[in-house]
């Protein structure tokens, strides 16, 4: 191929180096049926304008966000974004920055990543946080690995009502540093038995609130139990504009708090880049995975900041370090802090109520609809409810009527007995004449 230069005598060579047979055997961690073993369905060489004509059209098949009421949440999540927070992480001393090899003369980034420590701290109720993480998945990772090396034990207990895919996240880590992950049957009712899972064996139990379905967990038994028996409470949470409104993990007794904060000054990008959150005690300081940045003083008495703790393996402890993670996710964790800046305590209060508003008016008018029926006893700004028929199809449906209308719940369970359920969320960015619209679009279908 014209950009590999390797010839098959090259690829060889190194294959023999390595000790294995093939090309192939490189990729057999990776289930055999999510591989593809054939090319892309796409041209195998175009000129630029053809390409771009191309991926122009491709693009158009896709129904924008923003251009039609939109009720899509399940871990991420739309909201309004100022527009100063993208002006100010624009300017070219933000935006060219990255993970600071020279820490202190970038005294400008390490007092960001202060502030947003502070914030993040804030907001969880935990004495502590580091200079964020990847994503929310991550984060969750790399809290059941801190767990498992401040209990010595190796079981992660999975709630039922964590996303699936930070649940899989943990037990593909789990499968690699021979760990157990036991994860609970999907719990749409927020009924399961997170204590009597306890064991031994645990080091800790991972409960996400709101979970994935919308219902609001109270932690405070579940971190009894843990403390009684040796292990942690890490707790999750995919929509930080819930901690405006609801009492904080670590007022409800949670050891890790680990977070998804694409919901403060990040639009949903597709998917990524996302900003991990990542919270805990000050007595786990050392077992903290990533960096912390610290407020010292300087020689001549000034205010000055540092990287006061950084554990990353490849030039600090190497194979001692207590994490793997390589960066942290600069702009998306200061476009989080510079949002939560301009929004302040008051601010972040008054945003977490109208979302709450905006959910209860929107579960009302799903209640008034023949055939559908709200399943939450609590929720924030996001619930789950049954639908007259299969969720998926009745999403496609609407879909083609300008409403995106939630994530089905078979799409996140699909060997799950769950097709007719919605998980459908509402945010400030909902009108009154989108929740309108979506109740009467099902209300035709019902």
């Amino acid at each position: 191929m014209r950009y590999l230069p390797h010839t098959p005598e090259d690829r060889a060579d190194m294959l023999a180096r390595v000790g294995v047979a093939s090309i192939e055997a490189l990729f057999e961690q990776i289930p055999e049926d999510k591989r593809l073993a054939r090319l892309l369905d796409l041209p195998t060489r175009r000129g630029e304008m053809d390409v771009e004509r191309l991926l122009s059209a491709m693009a158009a098949r896709n129904v924008p966000a923003g251009s039609v009421p939109f009720f899509v949440g399940a871990g991420a999540y739309k909201h309004h974004v100022p527009a100063s927070v993208d002006h100010l992480i624009q300017r070219s001393e933000f935006l060219t920055s990255y993970t600071p090899y020279q820490p202190e003369i970038s005294q400008g980034t390490l007092q960001a990543v202060f502030e947003f420590q502070t914030q993040v701290a804030a907001l969880t109720g935990m004495e502590i946080a580091n200079a964020s993480m990847y994503d929310g998945s991550t984060a969750t990772v790399e809290a059941t690995l801190m767990a498992h090396r401040v209990t010595g034990r190796r079981k992660a207990v999975l709630s039922g009502g964590l996303h699936p895919h930070y649940a899989e996240a943990v037990r593909t880590v789990s499968t690699m540093t021979e760990n157990e992950a036991l994860s609970l049957p999907a719990d749409v009712f927020a009924l399961e038995d997170l204590v009597g899972a306890i064991d031994g064996e645990t080091s800790c139990v991972v409960v996400q609130t709101p979970d994935v379905f919308g219902n609001l967990r109270d932690l405070a038994p579940v971190a009894a139990a843990c403390h009684e028996k040796g292990a942690l409470l890490v707790a999750v949470v995919t929509e930080a504009v819930s901690l405006g409104l609801v009492k904080s993990p670590g007022e409800m007794g949670a050891d890790i708090v680990a977070g998804e904060g694409q919901s403060l000054g990040n639009g949903l990008n597709f998917g990524g880049p996302y900003v991990g959150l990542f919270a805990t005690r000050a007595k786990y300081l050392r077992q903290t995975p990533g960096r912390l940045c610290g407020q010292s003083v300087d020689a001549d008495g000034r205010r000055a900041f540092t990287l006061t703790l950084s554990t990353r393996e490849q030039h600090i402890k190497r194979e001692k370090a207590t994490s793997s993670i390589c960066t942290n996710s600069g702009l998306c964790s200061l476009a989080f802090s510079i949002h939560m800046t301009l929004l302040g305590e008051a601010g972040l209060r008054r945003l977490a109520r109208i979302n709450h508003a905006n959910a209860v008016d929107l579960s009302g008018r799903l209640s008034d609809v023949f055939g559908v029926e709200v399943l939450n006893r609590s929720f924030f700004n996001e619930f789950t409810i049954r639908v007259p028929g299969p969720a998926a199809e009745i999403v496609e449906h609407l879909a083609q009527k300008g409403i995106l209308a939630g994530v089905p719940a078979s799409r996140l369970w699909p060997d799950a007995d769950l097709d007719d359920l919605l998980i459908v969320a509402s945010s400030e960015v909902n009108s009154a004449e989108d929740r309108a619209a979506l109740a009467a679009a099902l209300r035709e279908i019902a």
